[in-house]
């Protein structure tokens, strides 16, 4: 029997709506509600075109999908989605990604069922955040640094380098993805209810500094904004929340104290072109090292907006010097599993694909944004040729060779 649920599911997730997919049917809009509310059962040719369109299998509609068999109900909730973002509160586009975020959990469970994680960082770390928030006088530009300061500590970061921020933020128990979301969200983080945090990356071309801010400014939104109702947010309060995001990324990437000293060594504070060894050195744009410095007063308000002007004017707010050098940090926690549990015989990838989640190696990309390439290479089988083969192939060499 077709299941329905398993329809709807993938048309939320790939942000469809019921118009949409229709059309890309040749059905009414309709006949999608019927499919999907178990009305009526699509004719094998619609079957096939759903197929096409989701990547999975015929037999993905007929049997229960990973997420009625590995997600917990209600385990992420829309509302707590953190969006860096133009947009606000775009529902459809927010259901979509909590959609998303829903299979990314199950793949997630899946992967993990029978693999033992270390104790995660970033819950301790949390917890002792909410702890000083909620006993704190400081004002809130003070608790922001403060926090920054304790998050660059507890996660191992140096105090001259974000070389390794992917690497540490991955260990610590976040689970990083990138996404093709295209250019109106640049990123996206939220807790699961089961305390499981997820930060989502757009994978447009973007440069190194840029992507380590965005990672930056997700990590201050699960700090700070620990189950904040995002959706119900107006535009005013969303602007603050933003904000603080921001502040964040910029004292957690630039350390005061470092920082400090590095820019007693800037000739020409208001050129941008005199901070791009501090670019090399943290890994960050001339922009948010601008906005840090006259952040702690060593560039006055004068002096920054003429900083500003100048990367203005030389087109560096677009595509700055060093942005094709640096290299972008990619995620690597959920590789570092797959390779693991496949190697291990904990978790045969083959299975997974074909029978347990029934869907294409494409499916995969889609989710998880990880190359195809990476799957297939655990799916290419090795020719088999047993001692019974290789006997009989060498009696029939030594025959032929008897009759020449």
């Amino acid at each position: 029997m077709f299941i329905g649920e398993n329809l709807t599911n993938l048309r939320i997730m790939h942000g469809y709506s019921r118009k949409q997919l229709s059309e890309m049917l040749g059905v009414t809009e309709q006949a999608v509600w019927q499919y999907e509310n178990a009305y009526t059962s699509p004719k094998m040719q619609v079957v096939n075109e759903l197929k096409r369109i989701f990547n999975v299998k015929s037999k993905y509609f007929y049997t229960k999908d990973m997420l009625a068999r590995n997600m917990i109900p209600a385990n992420v909730n829309v509302m707590n989605i953190a969006y860096r973002s133009k947009v606000l509160n775009v529902i459809s586009k927010t259901q979509a990604e909590a959609k998303h975020v829903e299979y990314l959990d199950a793949f997630v469970s899946y992967i993990t069922a029978k693999v033992s994680l270390p104790t995660l960082k970033i819950i301790s770390l949390r917890d002792e955040v909410i702890e000083y928030l909620n006993h704190s006088d400081d004002d809130r530009t003070a608790q922001i640094d403060k926090v920054a300061h304790l998050a660059r500590k507890r996660l191992g970061l140096g105090q001259d380098t974000n070389e390794n921020l992917m690497f540490l933020i991955e260990k610590s128990g976040v689970f990083v993805f990138e996404k093709a979301m295209g250019e109106e969200i640049d990123a996206y983080s939220l807790w699961t209810r089961n305390d499981r945090p997820y930060i989502i990356l757009g994978n447009m071309k973007r440069s190194a500094v840029r992507r380590n801010f965005d990672i930056a400014h997700e990590l201050g939104h699960l700090l700070l904004h620990y189950r904040l109702e995002f959706v119900n947010l107006n535009r005013k309060e969303h602007k603050i929340i933003e904000n603080e995001a921001n502040m964040f990324a910029q004292a957690f990437l630039l350390p005061e104290d470092e920082f400090a000293l590095d820019l007693k060594n800037v000739v020409h504070i208001t050129n941008p072109d005199n901070y791009l060894e501090l670019k090399k050195k943290w890994k960050t744009s001339l922009q948010v090292l601008g906005y840090r410095a006259a952040h702690l007063g060593n560039l006055k308000p004068k002096d920054h907006r003429n900083f500003y002007a100048t990367l203005h004017r030389k087109g560096y707010l677009k595509i700055e010097p060093l942005d094709e050098l640096i290299p972008i940090q990619k995620p690597m926690k959920i590789k570092t599993i797959i390779d693991l549990v496949s190697k291990k015989g904990i978790v045969d990838i083959r299975q997974m694909v074909e029978k347990d989640w029934k869907t294409e190696i494409s499916f995969f990309y889609h989710m998880t944004g990880i190359d195809p390439d990476f799957f297939n290479k655990y799916l290419v089988k090795s020719l088999d040729f047993g001692l019974q083969n290789v006997t009989d192939i060498s009696k029939r060499i030594s025959d032929v060779a008897k009759q020449v």
